[in-house]
């Protein structure tokens, strides 16, 4: 039914940021088919990066929120690919996480589950996706994390 995903979003309060313009050579995302690929989001969050290592400058929380960013990020994209419907949306697939940490911290998983529960949250079942969880020793631009994520649409 129409607006469903829309007020699921306003009764959690959330809005979705602009649609974070591509820093390098890229497009944000490619439909083939009835999937949606769309690029890696770095942690932006209200315009502001969320940057540095986790496990040194920035704690397990932090690095959540930083996912939870690069979610509504995708989201954003997402509603972009939707031509502006996020009803269309059949299933989050799959999710990519890369967790900008020291190297004896082994916590990424917990830090992409800031973005796995904003999908849950907002699409219910359609929400539960595959995904990866690795640190990494950087990112671009010091983002504390950067998710990249593939979804079927209708």
């Amino acid at each position: 039914m129409p607006g469903t995903i829309e007020q699921k979003l306003e009764d959690l309060g959330i809005s979705l940021p602009n649609s974070p313009a591509p820093s390098a050579n890229y497009i944000p995302f490619v439909i083939t088919g009835s999937l949606v690929f769309i690029s890696g989001q770095i942690s932006i969050e209200k315009g502001l990066l969320i940057e540095g290592k986790i496990g040194k400058e920035l704690n397990v929380d932090t690095g959540k929120r930083a996912a939870k960013a690069c979610a509504l990020n995708l989201i954003s994209h997402l509603k972009n690919a939707c031509a502006g419907d996020l009803n269309r949306v059949i299933r989050v697939v799959k999710l990519g996480g890369f967790v900008n940490a020291t190297s004896d911290f082994t916590a990424a998983p917990q830090v992409i589950n800031g973005a796995s529960d904003v999908f849950v949250e907002i699409f219910g079942e359609t929400g539960r996706h595959a995904r990866f969880a690795v640190s990494v020793a950087s990112l671009p631009s010091g983002a504390a994390v950067e998710i990249d994520g593939i979804f079927e649409i209708a």
